[in-house]
């Protein structure tokens, strides 16, 4: 196995691939970081490079047709979901960064797909994602919700973050 990339022309779309997966992810970052979220104009590139990155190296070291490719995105799928999941905070009957989160996940399948050269769907998953949240703001406040403060839903009764009741006795 090689410790260098083979070719000027491979390296060069090496570093391509994980530019388009920074910039994809930059709207999404800038949207997050405008609005004070937990993630913001750091980590949503960081996260779509990452995965960009993590697809390019399997490719390289495993092959295309890989039947390990399918345990690479399994790995990637989780990973970013743990990482969304930190920015998930329980506060009383709310929960807050459900949105950061998804859109965390979402950035993570921009970066595997610019890494596996689905530029169509890279743009459409990091397109709809930033849409999505600048234009869900006016809704959220037509239905009452918190609008732009919070991200956020009720918490559900014994949940994941839910927490025993202390004794009283």
């Amino acid at each position: 196995m090689t410790l260098v990339t083979s070719s000027f022309s491979e390296a060069l779309w090496h570093l391509l691939s994980l530019l388009i997966a920074y910039v994809l992810a930059l709207p999404i970052g800038w949207d997050r970081e405008k609005e004070e979220r937990s993630a913001g104009i750091r980590t949503f590139p960081l996260v779509a490079v990452a995965s960009c990155g993590f697809v390019l190296i399997a490719i390289a070291v495993l092959g295309r047709e890989s039947l390990g490719q399918a345990r690479i995105l399994e790995g990637l799928i989780t990973g970013v979901g743990f990482i969304g999941g930190g920015a998930i905070l329980k506060q009383g009957s709310r929960t807050s960064g459900t949105a950061t989160a998804a859109s965390l996940w979402a950035t993570g399948a921009v970066g595997a797909a610019v890494g596996y050269s689905l530029y169509d769907i890279a743009i459409i998953i990091s397109a709809v994602t930033f849409l999505t949240l600048r234009l869900s703001r006016p809704l959220k406040k037509t239905a009452g919700e918190q609008g732009d403060n919070v991200d956020s839903a009720p918490a559900l009764p014994g949940g994941a973050n839910a927490r025993p009741e202390p004794d009283s006795g």
